[in-house]
């Protein structure tokens, strides 16, 4: 009986097997698990593990055979109970806590293909760029299993459903690798643009829509992006003719999200980097908070501060309406991490390295490294997509200096990721939550 209760005795896994003897054919119910003991030792530089355990993976085909074989039953009853063991396994899943593994089946889509769906200025395989190892790695939780990631997956998990990405310009490159994935990076023309439902239309003299919206039609299925730096409201004020400047009420949704949330199934927020004085200053944003200007003289006049209570107040007014509508899926993405040395984007800073997981491969802290956004759910039912430190062991995934250009500007991006990329991870790890 191999793959049953006795021969997994005899190579040391626990095992129970109740036999009920009857008048009928004999039931065996079996019941499994294994302890995991993990020691922590920290650095300043990184974390280090010695752990020993049992990563067991439950192996339906023997399960199915044994019970369908001794009960007289299909061996589908059994699957069934181990897809209820997964299940429950990944309930308490850390999903930012494992490692990253070679996996020669990555990338999930062709970054020379999936024209229809990447910007130019992401698809790295079509720039001058001569290394791509970064694709070749696949993302593995720590005792958790991951439900297989494809378009048809996807499109059959979300049937029905529409999926939306509300943030910048990362939350931008997220959906354009959904859309990648979705449709296997191959050209589309049968998904349908249905941008105008949410009023994403390019308005007079602007160089695109404030975001993007498609459907797949066999499976009615939507994903769409809306541009949302803060996820603040943002309010016209009264000013110079020339000049039109913007109240920023911390303690607002953005509009959008109160106009169009009842329409959407699954939600992804993320903002972060474009809260500092550049930003506000270029776009013109003044600070509000309870409907009034935030005085120089504040504490919400710190940048950090304000981000702070955007979080916090996005993340209780998500909640809130969650209580009302608890089929819906609500997920805050922490901050995407910036990989600049020896300065920043604007005074020469750089991200040369091409040699994948020089800084190691695994994370094994159980609490994010992006305090804020960790904060701002805690107590809430929006979920957390914990990325940061995952990506942050992936500085050779930058675009860098990677140009279409033959002379370099001499300004590296080391914020954006090249497409196909890390930002597949975060959605394999957001599929596995929904």
């Amino acid at each position: 009986m191999k793959g049953g209760c006795l021969h997994r005795l005899l190579v040391s896994k626990l095992c129970f097997g109740l036999v009920l003897l009857l008048t009928v054919p004999i039931i065996v119910l079996l019941l499994e698990g294994a302890p995991v003991l993990t020691i922590f030792s920290t650095t300043p530089e990184q974390l280090k593990v010695l752990s020993h355990g049992i990563l067991q993976k439950q192996e339906q085909e023997h399960l199915g055979d044994d019970g369908a074989s001794l009960a007289g039953f299909p061996g589908r009853s059994s699957r069934s109970h181990t897809h209820k063991s997964r299940d429950k396994v990944n309930k308490d899943c850390n999903y930012a806590k494992g490692k990253w593994v070679a996996d020669e089946k990555r990338p999930l889509y062709s970054g020379n293909e999936c024209k229809q769906w990447l910007s130019k200025m992401w698809a790295c395989r079509m720039m001058r760029r001569a290394h791509f190892s970064y694709e070749n790695y696949r993302w593995q939780p720590h005792g958790c299993e991951m439900p297989e990631f494809t378009g048809p997956n996807f499109l059959k998990r979300m049937k029905n459903q529409t999926l939306a990405f509300v943030g910048d310009s990362l939350g931008r490159q997220q959906f354009q690798s959904m859309m990648c994935i979705a449709t296997g990076g191959k050209y589309s023309p049968e998904v349908e643009d249905v941008g105008w439902k949410y009023g994403l239309v390019k308005a007079p003299g602007a160089l695109r829509p404030d975001g993007w919206a498609y459907q797949f039609p066999v499976t009615n299925t939507t994903v769409l992006f809306y541009w949302s730096a803060t996820l603040s409201e943002l309010e016209p004020l009264k000013t110079e003719p020339a000049v039109t400047s913007y109240a920023l009420h911390l303690d607002r949704p953005v509009t959008f999200l109160k106009k169009y949330l009842n329409s959407f199934d699954v939600l992804v927020l993320n903002t972060g980097h474009h809260w500092n004085r550049g930003k506000f200053n270029r776009n013109h944003w003044q600070l509000y908070a309870d409907g009034k200007p935030i005085g120089n003289g504040s504490r919400l006049a710190d940048l950090n501060r304000s981000k702070n209570l955007t979080l916090h107040s996005i993340a209780r007014w998500m909640d809130s309406e969650l209580a009302r509508h608890p089929h819906k899926k609500v997920f805050l993405r922490t901050i995407s991490p910036r990989h600049f040395v020896n300065g920043d984007w604007n005074t020469g800073g750089t991200c040369g390295n091409t040699i994948p997981l020089s800084n190691g491969s695994e994370i094994l802290q159980d609490h994010s490294i992006d305090i804020p956004a960790e904060s701002a759910v805690k107590g809430t039912r929006v979920k957390l997509l914990d990325i940061t430190a995952i990506s942050k062991l992936r500085d050779e995934g930058h675009i860098s200096n990677s140009s279409f250009k033959r002379a370099s500007t001499g300004i590296n991006d080391c914020l954006h990721w090249c497409l196909p990329g890390i930002p597949d991870m975060w959605n394999e790890l957001l599929f596995a939550q929904i």
